[in-house]
C-alpha cells in the first residue's frame, strides 16, 4: 500500500489525495470511553485539510456504534456512511464502504473526529 498521490483540477497545482500505511499508536476516545485502538491505521493526506487516520475495522469497537442516518459524498474519495453512539445524535465516526480507486486503501476503515496520535 504505497503512497497514491492524485491530482485533481488544471495545471500543477489542484487537489490532491494520498494514503499511506501507517505504525503509530492510534486511539479514538469520546468522554474517556475507548472506541478504537490501532497501530495500524491508513493514514490519508487530502489537500486542505489535517491528516486523517483510518482505523481496521477489527481494531474498533463496533459494539458500541450504530449506523447513523447521514451520509456524505465527496468527489475524492466516494459516498461516506456515518456511526453514532447509542444516546447520542452526533456523528463520532465516517467510512468510505467502496471509496475511489485512488484511496482504495481504506475501503471499510473507520475514521473518528475524537483520534489522538499516541507516542509508541
Amino acid at each position: 500500500m504505497g503512497g497514491t498521490a492524485h491530482p485533481h483540477g488544471s495545471g500543477g497545482g489542484g487537489h490532491r489525495v494520498r494514503v499511506e500505511q501507517g505504525e503509530r499508536h492510534v486511539r479514538a476516545a469520546v468522554g474517556g470511553q475507548v472506541l478504537a485502538e490501532s497501530h495500524r491505521p491508513v493514514l490519508l493526506h487530502e489537500t486542505g485539510l489535517p491528516v486523517r487516520y483510518y482505523l481496521p475495522p477489527q481494531d474498533v469497537r463496533m459494539d458500541l456504534l450504530v449506523p447513523s442516518a447521514t451520509t456524505t459524498s465527496c468527489p475524492f474519495k466516494g459516498t461516506a456512511s456515518y456511526w453514532s453512539l447509542p444516546d447520542s445524535p452526533a456523528d463520532v465516526a465516517w467510512a468510505y464502504r467502496e471509496p475511489r480507486a485512488e484511496v482504495a486503501a481504506i475501503a471499510g476503515h473507520l475514521c473518528f473526529y475524537a483520534t489522538e496520535v499516541l507516542r509508541g
